[in-house]
């Protein structure tokens, strides 16, 4: 009998861990910036654009926030913020020259999109960030827990490592979370890029983008 006690509470320990802790946490490695390099970084994080979603029609980008939200909501339940974060995940994405569906991914992967969320090396936030960037190209007053200015380093940093990379994913991905060369977590990205947060446009909106361009 004690030893099914002990059995069933380690397991229920170990669950409650997995759960409290970010599926695969980003470790950033500091590395010396070029001059141009990081005054182009800079400048992507200070930026205080309001969010917005950028599409061809505002129909589109209504059909692609709904069904994102829909996604979204049992890891996010307010609805208000659902939507502000994925305008704020789309808008810094695209702006970065991301896949926005990529980016959710990503944070699928890194944090579970828990905002709070830090890892054993000190990574902070939805995109799991490391402080030293604030140090490299932000402000003191940087505060990495504030939504859209974890989402604006984030995006900010992958488009770095990925311009690194000279576009290969895999060694862009292997970056951001300091494990370059391992195939584990660059696949565990795509695998929920592709598995759960892939989007193609229905041919109704489609349709309705090319009437309204011609």
């Amino acid at each position: 009998m004690k030893k099914v006690f002990f059995y069933v509470f380690a397991l229920l320990v170990t669950g409650l861990c997995l759960w409290a802790a970010p599926s695969m946490a980003g470790n950033q490695k500091e590395e010396p910036l070029a001059n141009s390099v990081k005054a182009v970084m800079q400048k992507s994080v200070s930026d205080l654009a309001a969010p917005r979603l950028i599409f061809d029609s505002e129909q589109a980008a209504q059909v692609w926030l709904q069904e994102m939200s829909a996604r979204l909501a049992k890891r996010m339940p307010d609805a208000h913020y659902r939507e502000d974060f994925l305008k704020s995940v789309h808008y810094e994405a695209t702006r970065a020259g991301l896949d926005p569906q990529l980016v959710l991914g990503l944070i699928h992967v890194e944090s579970g999109f828990k905002k709070y969320a830090v890892s054993s090396v000190g990574a902070r936030g939805y995109m799991q960030v490391m402080p030293f960037w604030v140090q490299s190209i932000g402000t003191p007053e940087h505060n990495l827990f504030d939504m859209r200015l974890n989402l604006r380093y984030g995006c900010t940093i992958l488009r770095h490592y990925l311009d690194i990379e000279r576009g290969d994913y895999y060694r862009a991905l292997g970056r951001y979370n300091g494990s370059l060369g391992k195939p584990d977590y660059p696949n565990l990205v795509v695998g929920a890029w592709r598995n759960h947060w892939h989007y193609t446009p229905s041919p109704q909106v489609i349709k309705v983008n090319m009437t309204s361009s011609q």
